[in-house]
């Protein structure tokens, strides 16, 4: 609190779909005077309430994915309105705590290179947040580039006497550090002690299975001060740090889990049967009983939508008192779209969902023999939740939209059973494909050649995985996801790329999710940007003019700026390591990884049409359109 009970102002303000994202517990942030940890969950200020997310399909896949006994959601908490009342926001914790002076001095080195050289000083050797130089005179101070950090999430900063003796105590000279160039390359960054000469490259600490920084200690700084944990790999053996430049791409990567608000049968049928389980149905012994049942007029109202045998299978379930077998995420979302019905949902404000079905009539007729199904969804909620975060290596998704926790998942609290989340409202349009048509395309040889050098890439990243990791375990349990997602995903990228030209939104507000199992196969396209600009209408006229945005899609993934090199691209080729992807770049398919629910990886232009290189493995014939 300020003078006179106000609040005082925060460092800095964050939105809170960023804090699921970029900004969550133990990311680090740069502020204009100093860099900060965002702190873990339990260090955030809620107020007097928290603002729930209700959402029990999500909260019942995480406590069966987590093994916990119950799992609550809740928004992040917003900075209170309130100047007299309790503070609220999320505590951050200053890091790194090393820091470089701003006093610019110039060292010959070997060969007569110049280096521009700084002192590197630890946090208590500062005066009123500045530096005392050898005329007394205060400098300013700006943090180190470099900590250290592990694949298990944990962070810290470098012992750099520790690194630049070698390991070697004794020596408590000043440090200075001597950069080369631009100051971009490892190689040119040498740390020194001014006091006994000893002068190491940074580029020691970047060398595969280097021992230069050290085992990890664990140390865990977003949950407090001295908040540290063993740290271990599978087979119980210290983890080496790691150098991290705080600014990396690869210094924070969410681990998050998103789910579409959906109705599904299933939980339609149970509400159903319930209704006149007891009084009527629960002395049914088979499909005859049910009937005979359904002359009732009060069964016959409770169960009209469902058939016979569907609602034996409830009642039988429930006689047996058999818990059903939880679905995968994506199997409720696509058996909702496909469902019979053509609308689905209630055509209701407060709703968060509701579909109708599209008539084929407006495809081309070229188009017709491919789309099974055209589903406009004018209302969508979707539920997005954080559970852990990692460094160094991004979290892998499921084509199953479920989270992978391939490596140790970093605590966002200390023994917390919740989870921040946010909801988006939006709209969005589906599409369907004919299993047959997919079929047939999945029996020609040229397709399945190009399957056997898509996996082989894919092995081959799961053999640099292992040794990016720097252990001895077994490469991770990964499944390759097969022709029709990555086709799906490609044709996905496209579209995406195609409608935002006219439907009035961003390629980046727009997201996907791709199908592609045993209950069909399709893709959502929907708006994931928060507040209104969700909710325009365009995606809903984009999908009235469907058979138009997939002919420029398809035209557009014929040929790429970079051909004929993104063509011939061969997924197992080690020296591009672009081991999943076959023809793709940032010059046709490659989009914001924001709206990529695969990080931009499983990607082949070929497998959807053909490319100068007419491989013979696309889905779409050439003289489609002609």
């Amino acid at each position: 609190m300020g003078k006179k009970g106000r609040q005082k102002p925060p460092d800095g303000e964050i939105r809170q779909s960023q804090i699921l994202t970029s900004f969550g517990p133990g990311s680090m942030v740069d502020l204009p005077k100093h860099s900060i940890i965002i702190g873990g969950l339990n260090h955030w200020k809620f107020g007097t309430e928290r603002v729930p997310v209700v959402e029990p399909r999500l909260e019942q896949f995480l406590q069966q994915r987590l093994n916990l006994s119950s799992v609550s959601l809740f928004e992040p908490p917003a900075s209170s309105q309130d100047i007299t009342g309790p503070r609220t926001g999320i505590r951050s914790f200053q890091f790194p705590n090393w820091f470089v002076a701003q006093v610019d001095e110039t060292i010959s080195g070997a060969g007569g290179k110049l280096y521009r050289t700084r002192p590197l000083v630890p946090k208590r050797r500062l005066i009123g947040g500045k530096y005392l130089d050898e005329n007394k005179k205060k400098q300013p101070v700006v943090p180190v580039r470099f900590v250290q950090a592990c694949i298990n999430g944990h962070i810290s900063d470098i012992d750099w006497r520790s690194f630049v003796h070698e390991g070697k105590g004794g020596c408590t000279g000043e440090l200075w550090l001597d950069e080369g160039g631009t100051g971009n390359d490892f190689a040119d960054i040498f740390v020194r002690c001014r006091t006994c000469d000893a002068r190491r490259p940074l580029s020691d600490a970047t060398l595969p299975n280097s021992k230069a920084l050290g085992r990890c200690l664990g140390h865990r700084p977003w949950l407090g001060d001295n908040a540290q944990q063993e740290c271990l790999d599978e087979d119980s053996r210290p983890l080496r740090n790691r150098l991290l430049v705080r600014s990396a791409s690869n210094a924070y990567f969410a681990i998050t889990q998103t789910v579409i608000s959906l109705p599904s049968q299933d939980d339609k049928i149970k509400k159903a049967v319930g209704l006149v389980y007891e009084d009527f149905l629960s002395v049914s012994e088979d499909v005859d009983d049910i009937k005979r049942e359904r002359r009732k007029p009060k069964v016959a109202s409770a169960i009209e939508d469902f058939s016979d045998e569907a609602v034996w299978q409830e009642v039988e379930r429930r006689k047996k008192g058999i818990v059903a077998e939880a679905k995968k995420i994506k199997q409720v979302e696509i058996e909702t779209l496909l469902s019979q019905p053509d609308e689905v949902g209630e055509d209701l404000p407060d709703t968060d969902f509701y579909a109708r079905n599209y008539p084929l009539d407006s495809l081309p007729t070229t188009l017709q023999d491919y789309i099974h199904r055209i589903v406009l969804v004018h209302r969508l909620r979707e539920v997005r939740a954080q559970v852990s975060f990692t460094r160094f290596e991004p979290p892998v998704s499921d084509i199953d939209g479920e989270l992978q926790l391939d490596v140790a998942p970093a605590d966002l609290g200390l023994e917390t059973d919740w989870f921040p989340a946010v909801e988006v409202k939006g709209e969005g349009v589906f599409i369907s494909f004919k299993p047959e048509a997919i079929d047939d395309w999945l029996s020609r040889q040229a397709v399945q050649n190009r399957g056997q050098e898509l996996e082989q890439g894919f092995q081959t990243w799961l053999k640099r995985k292992e040794v990016r990791q720097d252990t001895k375990q077994d490469p991770p349990r990964y499944t390759f996801p097969g022709l029709p997602y990555i086709m799906l995903h490609t044709l996905s990228h496209l579209l995406i790329t195609s409608i935002s030209l006219e439907c009035g939104y961003s390629a980046s507000a727009i997201r996907e999710r791709v199908y592609a199992g045993e209950s069909g196969y399709g893709i959502l396209l929907y708006t994931g940007s928060s507040g209104s600009e969700g909710t325009l209408g365009g995606l809903i006229q984009v999908g009235r003019t469907l058979g138009h945005h997939l002919q420029v899609a398809l035209e557009a993934g014929r040929l790429c700026s970079n051909d004929p090199v993104c063509a011939q691209h061969k997924p197992q080729e080690r020296y591009e390591e672009r081991f999943r992807h076959g023809a793709a770049c940032h010059g046709c398919v490659l989009i914001s990884e924001t709206s990529c629910e695969q990080g931009n990886e499983f990607l082949d232009r070929a497998l959807v049409v053909e490319t100068v290189e007419a491989s013979g493995a696309a889905f779409f014939p050439a003289n489609l359109g002609s």
